[in-house]
């Protein structure tokens, strides 16, 4: 099992795939597996590397101080795994880890799509996933799953697919960590803000969104779309803040015809 260490912390990463590389970081649950919809269209073209982030899946259970500290892990897991430039798909929370690199680490990352991310944290933000600790802390990783259902998924993907939607949140209760960690990991991403930066980021950038997103609504996006220079968009009409699960095949796509031709 693929294992590299900083600061004390083992990061568990994995490789399927063949073609030039590209690493899939996903959002506030953390875990690589999170990807696994994707992975027999994506590594068809490339050879897909999956994290698990600190404190979730079988990655080290310790507090996240920061997304730079996260994309400071990612770099940790590129070296042990040999990459030294590769290209990168962020979702959410994924999505500023990545940003994160591109400004801190310029020379690891060759191209970058910025899927259903955010540029700071805002009001609106700071309830839903205030909300999201005390269901956690008061009603258990149980109900936390089932809100966090509600908030990834529309209704009617949810309606559509009731036996995948119950394997979904067995799931994420099996990898979450305590509500410290958990907790710690929202007030990394709800801390973050590099928009004064962002016009230094030169590689090429696609950002993607779905309408109907209530978790990372589209204002996010639109603001990524306008500060970094020369960067893309593709607004999908509906999917919900999980894209990339509940439409698979035309995210797919999307991603697939981005990052060929970007090859590092």
């Amino acid at each position: 099992m693929p294992l590299a260490k900083r600061q004390g912390c083992e990061l568990y990463w994995d490789k399927q795939g063949e073609g030039p590389p590209l690493i899939v970081g996903a959002g506030l649950g953390g875990v690589g597996a999170y990807w696994t919809p994707n992975l027999p269209a994506l590594t068809k073209h490339f050879t897909v590397y999956r994290f698990d982030q600190r404190g979730t899946g079988q990655s080290g259970r310790t507090v996240v101080d920061s997304i730079e500290q996260m994309s400071a892990d990612l770099v940790a897991v590129m070296d042990d795994a040999g990459l030294d430039r590769a290209m990168y798909l962020g979702h959410s929370t994924g999505g500023a880890i990545g940003v994160a690199t591109a400004l801190d680490y310029p020379e690891r990352i060759s191209a970058m799509m910025v899927y259903a991310s955010t540029t700071c944290g805002d009001d609106y933000r700071r309830k839903i996933l205030g909300l999201r600790t005390k269901i956690f802390e008061s009603l258990g990783v149980a109900e936390f799953a089932k809100y966090s259902t509600l908030l990834l998924y529309p209704p009617y993907w949810i309606n559509a697919h009731p036996d995948e939607v119950a394997k979904i949140e067995a799931a994420t209760a099996t990898q979450l960590a305590n509500p410290q960690i958990q907790e710690s990991r929202f007030e990394a991403i709800l801390n973050f803000d590099r928009r004064a930066e962002l016009s230094r980021i030169a590689i090429p950038t696609m950002v993607v969104c779905a309408q109907d997103d209530i978790l990372t609504p589209k204002y996010f996006s639109e603001e990524y779309v306008r500060l970094i220079p020369g960067a893309r968009h593709h607004w999908e009409q509906r999917g919900g803040h999980a894209l990339s699960r509940t439409e698979p095949e035309i995210f797919d796509k999307i991603a697939i015809e981005f990052f060929k031709g970007k090859e590092s």
